[in-house]
């Protein structure tokens, strides 16, 4: 099963200088590739002249994270994608574990590791934390992680299960698979995009995995900042088009529904002095009306849409029953 091991960068020179070591020195069974969105700070020339084992690939443009791997991809030749960010951390034997789950399970397409904090290691990562689910309006949440809150690391989930999505972060996938699904959608530009391509690979039959075997580390935010505006453009826009595309049944209500919930967060966002991020989610909600007729004939062309959710709101779990951790839901 030969491996590749693909890391998108856009002037992530200081990132690459600090976590590709770890990437090189526990990842000896497979080939490692730089992609790069057409930096400007002299990182292809840092990995070129420090790491010379590694094979790069330069994009033309940096049109986002998603049209970058599409791109990127093309010239890889492997069974298994793993897609890391710049900013991860590995640890050692990463690999054995997803390996073994992808050669024991012929339906498993997707798998993610476990996903620590770098800052405090002691706990889970934002952005993926133990495997990733959403509830019936496409709110995302993941074992480890709901909201803001993040969970301590007790072993709780050093499991393998079925999970509904895989953190973008670090995601290994069947190249196979990412071919016949035609890659990610290149309108998300970044941010959802995983969230979109998991759910089509469910609605194909696929089984995804988080194995909690094997870690990673992971600063978070190193490219787009969680206090940057145009961060929550992109969450409330793509989350909006994933949940119209890929969603079973009556998507009108849904889409009512979770039109009037991202508007009370608008409100909260005004009532917390961060107007920028209430105008965000209006643009967001701009843009979706205006690409709606695109997004429907997307919907169209997806036949077996399969039951996604088992948690009706984890909006209203979280905010009025208080369940802050995964286990209490």
């Amino acid at each position: 099963m030969k491996l590749a091991v693909v890391i998108l960068n856009w002037n992530g020179k200081k990132l690459l200088e600090q976590f590709l070591p770890s990437v090189i020195q526990h990842s000896n069974n497979a080939d490692i590739y730089v992609a790069d969105n057409a930096s400007t700070d002299n990182s292809v020339a840092f990995v070129k002249t420090t790491f010379p084992t590694i094979k790069i690939i330069q994009n033309s443009k940096n049109e986002g994270f998603a049209k970058g791997y599409n791109d990127a991809l093309k010239s890889v030749d492997a069974d298994i994608f793993c897609l890391v960010n710049s900013d991860v951390e590995v640890t050692p034997s990463w690999l054995l574990p997803v390996i073994k789950t992808f050669k024991e399970n012929a339906n498993t397409a997707i798998i993610q590791p476990k996903i620590l904090d770098f800052k405090n290691k002691e706990y889970f990562e934002y952005a993926g934390a133990a495997g990733g689910f959403i509830d019936k309006y496409g709110y995302p949440y993941c074992r480890g992680r709901i909201f803001e809150t993040l969970e301590k690391d007790h072993g709780q989930f050093n499991d393998t299960s079925e999970i509904f999505w895989a953190t973008g972060a670090c995601l290994f996938i069947r190249s196979n698979v990412f071919k016949h699904l035609k890659g990610f959608d290149e309108y998300f530009f970044a941010h959802m995009e995983e969230i979109d391509l998991s759910w089509r690979a469910k609605n194909l039959g696929y089984s995804i995995k988080y194995v909690g075997k094997s870690e990673i580390y992971h600063v978070g935010a190193a490219t787009l900042k969680n206090t940057n505006p145009k961060k929550t453009y992109l969450n409330f826009r793509n989350s909006l088009i994933a949940l119209t595309k890929n969603a079973n049944g009556f998507i009108l209500g849904k889409i009512f529904v979770r039109l009037i919930l991202d508007g009370i967060a608008g409100i909260k966002f005004l009532f917390d002095l961060q107007p920028k991020h209430t105008f965000a989610i209006l643009k967001a909600h701009v843009n979706f009306y205006f690409h709606l007729n695109r997004v429907l004939a997307q919907r169209k062309s997806i036949k077996n849409k399969i039951k996604y959710y088992s948690r009706t709101s984890i909006v209203f779990d979280y905010f009025v029953n208080k369940k802050t951790k995964y286990n209490s839901l």
